[in-house]
C-alpha cells in the first residue's frame, strides 16, 4: 500500500490524507465494531494520528468499548459514512475504515483482533495472526 493514503466519505464532504505509511491493517471483531459497522467485523488501516489531515466537518460519537476504554468513532455528518476510530488507550493511532480509501483494493489485513467476540460463522484467515483481544501496540 502507498505511503500516502487518501480517501473520502460517500458524499465527498469529508476528505482525508495521511502522509505516512500504514502501521497495520486489521479486522476487529469486537461487539462495538460489529454494531458500528453493521457487519460481522470492521476493517481498518492503522496510521499515526499526527499524520492524518481531515478536510470537512465530520461528526464523532464516543462509547465505552469492549476494552473498557472510550472509543471515538468519526463519521460524515451528511451521509453517515464511518471514517475513523480512535481509542483513548492509544490516541497516537487512528484506524481508517478501509472502504473509504481511494485505493481500497490494496487493503490486506495483517491480523484479526477481538476474535473472542467473532461471530461463530465468520471464517477467519488461518494465514494471519488472531488475538482474543487487542495486542499491545509496538513501542
Amino acid at each position: 500500500m502507498d505511503s500516502n493514503l487518501s480517501g473520502r466519505c460517500a458524499c465527498g464532504s469529508v476528505r482525508y490524507t495521511c502522509r505516512s505509511a500504514p502501521l497495520a491493517m486489521l479486522n476487529c471483531h469486537c461487539r462495538d465494531c460489529q454494531i458500528s459497522s453493521g457487519a460481522p467485523f470492521a476493517s481498518g488501516v492503522v496510521v499515526a494520528s499526527a499524520d492524518l489531515e481531515v478536510q470537512g466537518s465530520p461528526a464523532t460519537h464516543s462509547v465505552r468499548a469492549s476494552s473498557g476504554m472510550h472509543t471515538t468513532r468519526t463519521f460524515c455528518a451528511d451521509c453517515g459514512t464511518p471514517l475513523f476510530t480512535q481509542s483513548e488507550a492509544n490516541p497516537q493511532f487512528t484506524s481508517i475504515r478501509f472502504p473509504t480509501l481511494e485505493d481500497a483494493a490494496s487493503f490486506a489485513p495483517m491480523l484479526d483482533i477481538w476474535t473472542s467476540s467473532a461471530q461463530p460463522w465468520v471464517c477467519l484467515d488461518g494465514k494471519i495472526p488472531h488475538f482474543d483481544r487487542s495486542p499491545q501496540p509496538p513501542k
